[in-house]
């Protein structure tokens, strides 16, 4: 691993709208902020930015709720309309309890409330506005990463990350929910430790630890730094996708 990495929260990122062009806005924020892309650097999009670029806005006054997210809702005193998002946006109710409903979301990811949150959505036009997750947010960093070599020439790696709670630690931290050109994890297993003794089983989570590095310039408020220019991390271990950090069910100790 490098020495020293470079983390740089890019200016001039507006409001986005559904069907907005996140490459051309990245491309004007690096100019706004006197950067450019280099072979190498990476990029982290906050996931709220994606997710609204690509409408996944809902108003909760147009959702249905079944029979199960009225009985949940009640259970745990929540609005049944965003019960009724979460099941539709999960493979599975892990746990439950007043205020919270632990999902496995349709992307694997053990999360509250299957990621969908009010928060730094736009309600001017209705109060009732939540945010869902991206539909396959590694795909959508593929996708900026390919346009952005196209553009620029560069070829850059790409993460997106969401703010999530742990079931072992209090309060949120960055993690990759997307990853494109870059390795997710790098496996340890069979390298040396400070005293010559084989690791038998580290495997560092690499794009996790850019994405919470990034949310702390992002921050979770009013800042509006959504995406942050990454430089000088370096990895000879293969590329992958987020999905590679997801732990098989039979080895998640908690379900």
């Amino acid at each position: 691993m490098p020495e020293r990495i470079n983390f740089v929260a890019l200016d001039g990122v507006p409001l986005i709208k559904p069907g907005d062009d996140l490459v051309e806005i990245i491309i004007n924020a690096l100019s706004l902020s006197g950067e450019s892309l280099q072979d190498g650097d990476v990029l982290v999009l906050a996931q709220k930015i994606v997710s609204k670029a690509e409408d996944r806005i809902i108003d909760l006054n147009t959702v249905s709720p079944r029979e199960e997210a009225f009985r949940i809702a009640s259970k745990i005193g929540k609005d049944p309309r965003q019960i009724e998002l979460v099941l539709q946006e999960s493979k599975e109710i892990v746990r439950s309890r007043p205020g919270v409903v632990i999902v496995e979301q349709n992307l694997g990811i053990v999360m509250a409330n299957a990621g969908i949150d009010h928060s730094n959505v736009d309600g001017s036009v209705s109060k009732e506005l939540v945010l869902l997750l991206p539909l396959n947010p590694d795909e959508s960093c593929s996708l900026i990463r390919k346009k952005i070599n196209q553009k620029l020439g560069v070829s850059i790696g790409v993460i997106i990350n969401d703010s999530v709670g742990r079931a072992w630690r209090i309060g949120t931290t960055g993690l990759a929910i997307g990853v494109a050109g870059l390795p997710a994890v790098v496996d340890l297993r069979g390298e040396k430790d400070m005293f010559g003794r084989e690791l038998l089983v580290s495997e560092q989570a690499v794009a996790d630890e850019l994405a919470s590095a990034a949310s702390l310039l992002q921050g979770q408020a009013s800042e509006g730094l959504p995406v942050v220019l990454v430089r000088g991390f370096k990895s000879k271990a293969p590329m992958q996708t987020a999905s590679a950090l997801i732990r098989d069910r039979d080895m998640d100790m908690f379900r």
